[in-house]
């Protein structure tokens, strides 16, 4: 065994000393080294010499080996530093050049919309509110007047969470629930936030998209009030000139309900994929809030009256900007994005 070792670092010297590359190096390094070296086949031979001979012939083993790595690293980090030295004299930099332009991170278009649509409703007197996503049924249900048989609680309108008490809020309603336990009238808020409804997605629907809830209670609240609202942020929103009209329509929470659609801004109202050719494009449900949403919050109906409304921002969005595909929000295109 003693004779191996001499033989293998002759043979090594040999090698190295005609070694003059980084990639020859590197082989060299295998054949003496590496799992089948010749070096490492001597070291997993000496489980198999007597006792005598183990130690002192492994102590000389893993002497060689300490020394031929120093050796290769040595010579390999020469080598590089002498390819490095080259390359400073053949590559220069022009310090003088511009620098490369980095293009500056902006807001994404649904967060404009919501700071914008937010920013009008503040200016008419309302504070803006947050709730949790995740919200039980007497919140997203039974304190909105919707009863356990009624349709929205249907699992194939709604993501439930394993253990059947909890869900993902299919509107933000239930943040203006909270919020009325918590106060006394006058109330007016809006709260903007994500939602989650268990739909299939298309040109105007997704599973997860964004909604403002807006509500106001107080005294003598009328029906009117709500209408003059909704149309004051309409034209702000989009221009004095933009059609807006109310549709009746049925909703759990609200009595009278309604619905409000605006003309579509892609077609200028002759019809398209997105206003599915009616030339007008629903955007929000209102109404004035139900008796039992007040009675549920211990709010006297007989004195307090209100109305509460559901934004759709993306499709506010859609309209602004001319966009004809709400998937389009959610790719994160860098090309589509860089358009706001």
């Amino acid at each position: 065994m003693p004779n191996d070792l001499e033989q293998i670092r002759a043979e090594f010297d040999k090698s190295f000393s005609g070694s003059e590359s980084v990639e020859e190096l590197e082989k060299l390094k295998v054949a003496f080294l590496g799992r089948k070296g010749k070096l490492t086949d001597v070291l997993r031979g000496l489980s198999a010499l007597p006792a005598d001979q183990k130690k002192s012939t492994g102590e000389k083993a893993n002497v060689l080996k300490g020394e031929l790595e120093t050796l290769i690293e040595r010579k390999l980090a020469g080598l590089k530093n002498e390819l490095y030295a080259s390359r400073l004299k053949t590559e220069k930099i022009d310090i003088t050049l511009p620098e490369v332009p980095l293009s500056a991170g902006h807001k994404h278009p649904l967060r404009r919309t919501i700071e914008e649509m937010s920013s009008i409703f503040e200016s008419l007197g309302f504070v803006t509110a947050e709730g949790p996503e995740l919200e039980t049924d007497w919140y997203n249900f039974e304190a909105l007047n919707i009863p356990p048989d009624h349709p929205a609680r249907d699992s194939q309108d709604t993501f439930y969470l394993v253990d059947g008490k909890r869900l993902l809020r299919t509107h933000t309603s239930p943040v203006q629930v909270h919020e009325m336990e918590k106060r006394k009238p006058p109330v007016r808020l809006i709260v903007p936030g994500k939602v989650f409804r268990n739909e299939a997605t298309d040109a105007s629907h997704a599973a997860v998209f964004h909604q403002i809830e807006g509500l106001a209670v107080d005294e003598n609240i009328k029906f009117s009030d709500l209408k003059g609202v909704l149309t004051v942020f309409v034209h702000k929103y989009f221009s004095p000139k933009t059609n807006v009209r109310f549709r009746p329509s049925h909703f759990q929470f609200t009595e009278p309900s309604a619905e409000l659609d605006v003309e579509c801004t892609i077609c200028g109202g002759k019809g398209c994929r997105v206003c599915k050719g009616s030339g007008w494009l629903e955007m929000l449900g209102c109404g004035m809030v139900h008796p039992n949403v007040l009675k549920a919050v211990n709010y006297d109906p007989e004195k307090y009256t209100g109305f509460a409304f559901g934004i759709g921002v993306e499709r506010f969005a859609m309209l602004k900007y001319g966009v004809d595909d709400m998937r389009l929000f959610m790719e994160n295109n860098v090309e589509f994005l860089k358009q706001f």
